[in-house]
């Protein structure tokens, strides 16, 4: 069979692209320019299109198309004429995993490292991520297996196509709200939809929701069933170390308790699949953090760390495993890099933004709202941030182990020392790759 993918330089889209190739299906694509992952993907076979051309849809089975591919797309509008099949993501992820034993993990925070940890722990599975793992270097593990570890994506409801065997969920606070109409009766009602179709539940009892849902599930009491965590620094990476119930101990790349709550997540499905507990444990040892998720990218004089980071929630998590850091190293000083993402997630969060940094950086330096194809809006962001007198930049760019801050094309600030942090879920974490 024959696939097209339109917008096939996107995480999900291009994660499905490897995928599906893995499965023996035929693979073509396009996007509206050139980046290192389509290369990557050109690199393994696949033949893509750049821009967008209708010339490019002949003779395909099925086209599927990123959520942010518009009705007047040329390839979109061929494929219509010719009759072909044609599928949004949301759609061709039912197409894709209805014969699967899917492992689906989603919430609003964590399920990226929760997922590439349970990867970790199962080698023998496909898996497709919503960022990369470092330990195979992709968003995909592409084996063609009958179980998948699977990221499920709530902002476009997509995650109610994944047909979960497993349903995991490390958190379920409200995000995407406009995809549930602002109702939150509707948000959490497609969270019981998504559990109610899957046949084993694991929940994490980190808020109100998931502590009282009512299907038969797994749970995860953090406060009682985590105990004794440490945090170390092995070749100035960072580990955290903790016990789960009485199965004993554990070591985890990454800080926090938020890593502890994932792996441990992690650790009860791979128990309850069978998985022998020392395995799981030599296993969980080979995950070495995903990309943009405390990414540390320079270490010694000038520790440079990119993070995804993009909701206050996220952004203090983030800030409280670098304050671990710069404890247990000799670092002095945490500088935050914000890249607020969105006009329409600043607006409803702001309270939780002016409050997330407070006590947990010692400078904050505020990049240009990256709009995701918003309209701006107006926001006075040195007066809404007054109270931590951060700078207002244009943007930063990457110097060798160093970072030199712009304001208006003129470099304002060299920042050679300490934590830097960068936190956004736009083109930050290209800013500060070499």
């Amino acid at each position: 069979m024959k696939i097209h993918l339109i917008g096939i330089g996107g995480i999900g889209i291009s994660g499905l692209a490897r995928y599906l190739m893995a499965q023996g299906f035929s693979i073509s694509g396009s996007d509206i320019t050139q980046s290192p992952t389509i290369r990557t993907l050109q690199q393994q076979g696949i033949s893509i299109t750049i821009p967008h051309n209708k010339d490019c849809i002949k003779d395909q089975d099925i086209v599927i198309h990123s959520a942010i591919i518009k009705p007047d797309n040329v390839e979109l509008q061929r494929a219509q004429e010719l009759g072909i099949k044609i599928l949004s993501r949301a759609q061709a992820l039912e197409f894709i995993l209805k014969d699967k034993r899917v492992f689906s993990i989603c919430g609003a925070h964590g399920k990226s490292t929760t997922s590439a940890m349970l990867a970790s722990i199962f080698p023998e599975f496909g898996a497709i991520i919503g960022a990369d793992s470092k330990e195979f270097g992709s968003n995909v593990r592409a084996i063609a297996c009958q179980s998948i570890i699977f990221e499920a994506d709530e902002s476009d409801k997509s995650f109610l196509n994944s047909n979960p065997y497993y349903a995991i969920l490390p958190n379920a606070e409200p995000e995407h709200m406009e995809t549930y109409d602002n109702n939150l009766q509707e948000f959490y009602n497609a969270y019981n939809c998504f559990l109610d179709k899957a046949t084993k539940r694991i929940v994490s009892d980190s808020d109100t929701f998931l502590a009282n849902i009512t299907q038969e599930s797994l749970h995860l009491n953090p406060k009682e069933d985590i105990s004794h965590i440490s945090y170390f620094l092995k070749d100035s990476k960072p580990y955290t170390r903790f016990c789960l119930r009485d199965f004993g101990e554990f070591e985890v790349y990454g800080f926090g308790e938020h890593t502890a709550i994932n792996a441990s997540l992690a650790i009860l499905c791979a128990l309850d699949e069978g998985k022998n507990i020392q395995e799981i444990k030599e296993n969980l040892k080979n995950f070495a953090g995903i990309k943009k998720r405390f990414d540390i990218l320079t270490t010694k004089d000038c520790v440079i760390i990119d993070d995804y980071a993009h909701h206050p929630t996220e952004i203090s998590a983030t800030l409280q495993s670098a304050q671990i850091y710069k404890n247990l190293s000799s670092h002095s000083h945490i500088t935050a890099l914000w890249q607020p993402h969105k006009y329409s997630r600043l607006l409803v969060n702001l309270d939780g933004f002016k409050q997330c940094f407070e006590n947990l950086c010692d400078e904050l330096i505020i990049l240009p709202v990256w709009c995701a194809g918003e309209a701006p809006q107006q926001i006075d962001l040195l007066k809404e941030f007054a109270h931590l007198n951060p700078i207002l930049a244009g943007r930063v760019m990457r110097n060798g182990n160093s970072l030199i801050v712009y304001k208006e094309d003129k470099p304002i600030k060299h920042l050679d020392s300490g934590i830097i942090i960068g936190l956004g879920a736009g083109d930050i974490t290209y800013q500060l790759r070499e």
